[in-house]
């Protein structure tokens, strides 16, 4: 069994690199909650973001990989990003923007990876919004990446069935409280 989780809610703060968020304290109850519907016997790892980390932490002991990583690129802060992103996750090429084939790659680089380290175990990999969606839209032919980016939360969990080409998401109503 393969999970995908999408970090809970960062605390935002323009003057600190977003891959250097924490959660906010608003998000640490949702994670408490997330630890309860994650398989007990399951491998986590993350990306290398605190954020993600944090996330899994309370369900036990997580591994850090960087090929979970966010897209990498160059975004200012302000701005319309949630039309930026989508525009990326639709196709639209972006100057200092990882290209998503690489992005699709190193991720399913690190699914290799840890699936094999995991054996029979379950799998729960922490990460991010673009990078899951890219790699889902790679490895179960996601019909619409941006309308699946766009309806991710905060935190989310997704159970992916590789053979079937699907991607499930797993409903907690007391994990899942908002869009």
């Amino acid at each position: 069994m393969l999970f995908l989780v999408r970090h809970a809610v960062p605390a935002v703060d323009p003057e600190v690199p977003p891959g250097n968020w924490e959660l906010d304290a608003a998000g640490r109850p949702s994670v408490e909650t997330l630890k309860h519907v994650i398989p007990a016997d399951a491998m986590l790892v993350s990306c290398q973001e605190p954020k993600a980390r944090q996330t899994l932490e309370p369900a036990g002991h997580v591994f850090t990989d960087a090929r979970f990583n966010e897209v990498a690129r160059n975004e200012p802060y302000h701005g319309d990003f949630r039309a930026r992103r989508s525009a990326y996750l639709a196709g639209a090429d972006h100057p200092g923007w990882e290209p998503r084939e690489q992005v699709a790659a190193r991720f399913d680089a690190g699914i290799s990876h840890w699936h094999l380290r995991a054996a029979t175990r379950p799998l729960v990999v922490a990460t991010h919004g673009m990078a899951m969606t890219l790699w889902l839209a790679d490895a179960i032919n996601l019909a619409d990446p941006p309308g699946f980016w766009d309806d991710i939360r905060l935190p989310d969990l997704f159970e992916v069935n590789l053979a079937s080409r699907t991607a499930d998401r797993v409903v907690s109503t007391l994990l899942f409280q908002s869009p």
